[in-house]
């Protein structure tokens, strides 16, 4: 986690973000007015389960999304100052890798194979920076030697397959703080990674932060993760936010039951269980979603107000934020969007 004297302004806002496919089946509405900030030097993890939104949600701010069938139809992406949603596709591919950067979680689709490791983490700093010679190769050694691949100047003339699935992540970490981006994220970067090797990629990640002051989006279904990486929490459920607060705040009184029943998941290590809990039932399909709380089927605590209509979004006075009718009858709470 960032100290708080490495956290600065807002370098990102998200409003109200909303992101369909049209499908045979319907629109899903894969993303439905998404919301959060980040500030500089800060982890913001966005966890739930497959399906969620999360990816989705971050494509979208890289205006990577697929179209057709997937179409942004609403919101705002502020990346220091600017809506870059309403940028032309020319203007984005200089925002792309400049100021806002992605690691993706397999690094053997995310890497050509047929260009070597010097072409590849290059070809940013080319672009963006307008690198070339013996100033680019320093500068790829460089960032190679940032991200702690042994012999840098050795290794760059090889080709993916011959690095280690956990030298490979590297080198795409590499290529997203080559031009060193306002806002990085991370989409489940440590999936293909054994758990040595996860716990120092994380570690590296931290280490970056700190030198750059980058902000990170961390999206994981792992809350382990979370514990180690993040500062503040947004739990994503049917394409919608359903809690966000600060990482404390979410493990030691989490306001909704999904993400109370999220952190059930997580194996004890001290209590000895014949079975593991899991949530009951499955997400709801996308393209059919109901006025009520798209979570009421699975939710332990439903009642008749979860079945009439979604639940506005509460505020309590620590800042934490859920959408859950249960938070309608506290005190400390006040609604603060609908």
């Amino acid at each position: 986690m960032a100290s708080d004297d490495r956290i600065g302004d807002v370098v990102l806002e998200v409003k109200d973000l909303q992101t369909y496919f049209v499908t045979r089946w319907g629109v899903v509405k894969a993303v439905d007015g998404v919301s959060f900030y980040l500030r500089k030097g800060e982890t913001l993890g966005i966890v739930g389960e497959s399906g969620s939104g999360k990816s989705v949600t971050t494509l979208s701010m890289m205006r990577l999304v697929p179209s057709p069938p997937g179409h942004i139809v609403g919101g705002e992406v502020i990346l220091e100052g600017e809506n870059i949603l309403d940028l032309n596709e020319k203007q984005m591919e200089n925002v792309r890798g400049s100021q806002i950067a992605m690691v993706l979680q397999d690094p053997m689709t995310a890497l050509n194979p047929v260009f070597d490791i010097q072409d590849q983490v290059g070809e940013a700093l080319h672009i963006h920076e307008g690198l070339k010679g013996d100033g680019l190769k320093e500068t790829v050694v460089d960032m190679l030697r940032k991200v702690r691949i042994p012999a840098p100047d050795l290794r760059m003339k090889d080709f993916p397959h011959q690095l280690s699935g956990g030298m490979r992540q590297r080198v795409v970490g590499a290529i997203g703080i080559s031009c060193n981006p306002a806002v990085l994220i991370a989409d489940e970067p440590t999936t293909s990674l054994d758990a040595t090797i996860q716990a120092q990629y994380l570690r590296l990640l931290r280490e970056l932060q700190e030198e750059t002051g980058v902000g990170i989006i961390f999206i994981t279904h792992d809350f382990g993760i979370v514990a180690k990486m993040c500062d503040r929490v947004a739990v994503m459920y049917a394409g919608k936010i359903v809690e966000q607060g600060d990482v404390r705040q979410i493990f030691n009184n989490p306001q909704h039951p999904y993400t109370e029943a999220l952190i059930n998941s997580v194996p004890k290590m001290e209590e000895n269980v014949e079975r593991l809990y899991s949530i009951p039932g499955n997400p709801p399909p996308l393209w059919d979603l109901k006025e009520e709380c798209s979570f009421a089927d699975r939710c332990p605590y439903v009642f008749d107000k979860c079945r009439e209509s979604y639940p506005p979004v509460f505020e309590n006075s620590d800042g934490q934020i859920a959408s859950c009718w249960r938070l309608e009858e506290n005190a400390n709470t006040k609604v603060v969007a609908q």
